[in-house]
């Protein structure tokens, strides 16, 4: 599949089989993740897999949005790896973990999973839960797996804006101009 057409074609999946990830299946998800951009590539991702029904559990008492997947990987980064920009000591761990959590979502979906990004959730309960050292920062839960037979887009999956609302040029006289 073309990555534009793959890109379009990918939704938040909230509805879940109960069928397993293949380990294989698996692996290639987390490659993906491996191998994404990071800020001067010092690569802070830190991804713990959640995937036995007992680590399952516990995740339910750290979001309501775990959607019964049969499987989660929360994306965390190392705060003591992560580069900061030196003007204003920005951490980008943040937006390491996000271009990881993304490729990692592309992935799944070109593999024929499903997988919604979860930004609600208690960090203290997770970090208690799964015994997550300060150092690591919990970003996102990425909760995955195949499809249900019944689960279709959001109805709102395809109203984007046009990309004149998103987009801007901006010349070296200062005005603004539209695209084109």
């Amino acid at each position: 599949m073309e990555f534009l057409q793959l890109a379009k074609k990918r939704y938040s999946v909230r509805k879940f089989s109960d069928r397993k990830v293949e380990k294989e299946t698996l692996d290639l998800i987390l490659e993906a993740g491996r191998v994404a951009p990071t800020a001067v590539n010092f690569q802070p991702q830190r991804i713990l897999v959640i995937d036995t029904g007992e680590n399952l559990t516990k995740l339910e008492s750290c979001t309501p949005y775990h959607f019964h997947a049969p499987l989660t990987l929360l994306v965390c980064y190392d705060s003591t790896v992560s580069w900061k920009r030196s003007y204003d000591n920005k951490d980008m761990g943040d937006i390491d973990a996000a271009i990881v959590a993304t490729q990692m979502m592309l992935e799944a979906a070109e593999l024929g999973l499903g997988s919604t990004w979860v930004g609600h959730f208690d960090p203290a309960a997770l970090r208690t839960a799964f015994d997550i050292p300060e150092h690591l920062v919990p970003v996102v839960l990425l909760p995955m797996g195949y499809p249900r037979e019944d689960c279709i887009p959001s109805p709102h999956h395809e109203k984007r804006y046009d990309m004149e609302h998103t987009v801007f040029f901006h010349s070296f006289n200062g005005g603004r101009h539209p695209r084109g």
